[in-house]
């Protein structure tokens, strides 16, 4: 025990090996030179001046590696196995680039965008995460919940800037003026002090959205330059899922207007699902029957080919371009039977072909978006990572954390710069692209491509494609987040502070905003943790039969009792939030309460001296007061001389924990009773070290601290028997 204060163990070290370890304020090196051990004392002063200069060094090597680091291109491109990876590679990429097409074109409207910026942010997305991205699968882009977000401050600043949210014109051509196949921006004017004259909705709707995207991806790269990529720690699984879940539902009532082709006031702040469908009620007499029938015919196409690809998808080798069929056919239908004239059906409008020049993201806006960035910051990189990290587990490589926040942070910032929005990885995507035989992000090349013949040759074609039909796709995307609701009892049955958390997130995201939902989540998940770590499971420990194992007296049969001894377990760190119920469980349990006895003794103490005096004053007591106060001045009998707590789940001690434990050793040695710690991890030991619990030069540490419940029950019966032999002694001289 005496060697445990420092806790060191050293393993074997071959010749010239150097070990380095803390000793109080110096870093101690030990290596072997000729069969000797040398050891050298070096100051943490120059350990840090070491590290320093090491790191700022600039020689052509350590740039070269910098540069590789932050393009991983440039290590995996040169060593490409063409004939192995091609195929799966191009494969996907062509299938990724056609799902992406419908899906940026449908999620422009979550975003309450122009289609043309969402298939911008499809391209430059691609690309620059081939160029940065450490994850061989992960298909960045345009993602629903992101877009759901964006749209929502679109949409919040331009009914500030006094925009009419509900005047949406069908063309684009108010907006732009296009020159043949120049593609001559006009009216689009975004200059360097802010948004001109001459910018109209659509353009401060895109002014909004660039300002946001460009600081939630300098919010990531931030995360990236000091390391705080343990912020997505805090959003657990039921956070997340919860999140995805509620914003799904939110997704779902903003498309439902489309579905049936009534034009309703854009609800905005908090309670806009309830708000949403109070007026889709409302105005539900007004609905557009072609648009009603459109989605009918075209949910069911789209769910029936779904469930197929699901039931089949081992047979199938690639999946069924549903949408991209749906999209074509449905364009094909409102363009020859003419339902915008006719049926007065929403459609896309005009989709230019070509580049809008880059502009400076309006950086006047910053102010007003500064906050509404940050949960999309940490969204999309909790989202990426997440995935990332998923998918190079599942193929055996691993990924750069540091360097996933990097790529995605990019992915925001230069796109900002061509119109685009908020992106990150998506599961459904991501999932696609790995059954399809991806190996390499050069898919992501070729999806980019996809992406780019639409942009120069094909979106003109999508002008009579209604508005009605995207939202089909938006919804029947939702499947899998809106399937969650059948997992409830599974999770219930699983675990179900968890499944609280998750209802809680769900139902704020869904409720109160998006954002909202967010935040309540994480703190209601923290809340959770603080309330089962100040209200922990607590037990009396008996011995397994034959053993040195000891386990919970009220989970296990045929335990044997400790002689003379209790044995508490805690299964929570001690800290300021739940010493209290520390004390009043050790209390309970053990049925002793030593500050309550030592006050009872010491009254009765103090009653048996009065009752001396009386009795030498020659008072005459009776009998039976006689008897009742002797039986007042009996103590209490105590079946147990020593209590060993149990510190194996008890992570870490506060100052309070600490203050709690030295009382609980001063008040039960003021009864004689010995209380010793058993199965302390280091930090507890350093705590415990640095509270002075085992006095000066941890003298008393081999008396108070053992390795072991069974090292403790052996030193508590060996001081017994010590004990008894001396009164034995005593009795004899």
């Amino acid at each position: 025990m005496h060697k445990s204060c420092h806790h060191q163990q050293h393993a074997e070290m071959e010749p010239n090996q150097h070990f380095l370890y803390i000793l109080g304020t110096d870093v101690l090196s030990e290596r072997t030179e000729n069969g000797k051990k040398v050891h050298i004392q070096i100051s943490g002063r120059q350990i840090i001046q070491t590290k320093l200069r090491k790191s700022c060094s600039c020689t052509t090597k350590r740039l070269k590696n910098v540069v590789m680091d932050f393009f991983p291109v440039l290590r995996w491109l040169p060593k490409y196995h063409c004939r192995e990876y091609i195929w799966g590679d191009v494969m996907s990429g062509v299938v990724i680039g056609i799902i992406l097409v419908p899906q940026a074109i449908a999620y422009s409207l979550l975003a309450g965008l122009k289609p043309i910026y969402s298939l911008y942010t499809s391209f430059f997305a691609n690309i620059i995460y081939f160029l940065m991205g450490t994850s061989r699968h992960v298909s960045v882009g345009i993602f629903s919940l992101l877009s759901l977000m964006v749209g929502q401050v679109v949409d919040r600043e331009l009914l500030l800037a006094g925009f009419d949210l509900n005047d949406d014109d069908d063309a684009i051509s108010n907006s732009y003026e296009w020159n043949g196949n120049n593609s001559n921006v006009t009216a689009f004017n975004l200059t360097l002090g802010g948004l001109s004259a001459e910018c109209g909705k659509d353009c401060y709707a895109i002014g909004v959205a660039t300002a946001l995207t460009f600081l939630a991806g300098f919010y990531q790269v931030l995360m990236g330059v000091f390391r705080l990529g343990f912020v997505s720690m805090y959003l657990s699984e039921s956070v997340l899922d919860g999140f995805a879940t509620g914003a799904s539902l939110t997704i779902l009532t903003a498309q439902v207007k489309y579905l049936i082709g009534i034009k309703i006031p854009r609800s905005q702040g908090h309670g806009i699902l309830l708000t949403t469908w109070i007026n889709i009620f409302r105005n539900i007499s007004q609905a557009n029957q072609c648009d009603v029938i459109t989605s009918v015919v075209c949910i069911a196409v789209l769910v029936a080919a779904k469930e197929l690809g699901d039931r089949y998808k081992q047979k199938l080798k690639i999946p069924l371009p549903t949408e991209l069929v749906v999209i074509v056919v449905a364009t094909l239908v409102s363009h020859y039977g003419k339902l915008n004239e006719v049926y007065a059906s929403s459609v896309s409008g005009a989709i230019p072909t070509g580049f809008i020049p880059p502009q400076l993201p309006n950086f006047n806006m910053m102010h007003r978006v500064a906050l509404d960035a940050v949960p999309l910051a940490i969204v999309g990189f909790a989202f990426t990572i997440s995935l990332s990290e998923m998918f190079a587990k599942k193929y055996a490589y691993t990924v750069r954390a540091n360097q996933e926040m990097f790529a995605i942070g990019f992915c925001n910032i230069i796109p900002s710069f061509f119109h685009c929005f908020a992106t990150s990885a998506a599961l459904a995507k991501t999932l696609v692209k790995s059954s399809t035989g991806c190996q390499t992000q050069v898919s992501s090349v070729i999806s980019a491509v996809v992406v780019l013949l639409v942009l120069l040759f094909l979106a003109p074609l999508f002008y009579s494609l209604q508005k009605c039909v995207l939202a089909c796709i938006i919804i029947v995307s939702l499947r899998g987040a809106l399937r969650k609701f059948r997992d409830v009892p599974q999770r219930y049955h699983m675990n179900k502070v968890d499944t609280l958390v998750w209802c809680v997130t769900v139902f704020s995201s869904a409720l109160i905003s998006t954002e909202m939902g967010l935040l309540i989540g994480v703190l209601f998940s923290m809340l959770c943790i603080v309330v089962r770590t100040q209200r922990p499971r607590t037990a009396l420990l008996g011995q397994i039969q034959s053993t040195a194992f000891y386990e919970d007296d009220w989970e296990y049969e045929s335990l044997c009792p400790v002689p003379n001894a209790k044995i508490f377990r805690f299964e929570a760190p001690l800290y300021y939030a739940n010493k209290d119920f520390f004390l009043k469980s050790l209390y309970r349990m053990t049925g002793l309460d030593p500050t309550l006895e030592a006050a009872k003794r010491k009254k009765n103490e103090k009653k048996q001296k009065e009752h001396l005096k009386e009795g030498n004053r020659g008072t005459i007591v009776k009998g039976s007061d006689q008897a009742d106060t002797a039986l007042h001045l009996v103590p209490k009998q105590v079946d147990f001389q020593t209590i060993i707590i149990d510190c194996s789940s008890v992570t870490f001690l506060d100052t309070a924990g600490i203050i709690t434990l030295k009382e609980i050793l001063k008040d039960y040695n003021e009864l004689k009773i010995t209380v010793l710690l058993a199965c302390c991890n280091p930090s507890v030991i350093d705590s415990l070290k640095r509270g002075d619990y085992f006095g000066k030069d941890c003298k008393k540490m081999h008396e108070l601290l053992f390795y072991s419940i069974h090292g403790a029950v052996q030193f508590a019966r060996d001081r017994k028997g010590t004990g008894s032999l001396r009164k034995d002694a005593r009795r004899e001289a």
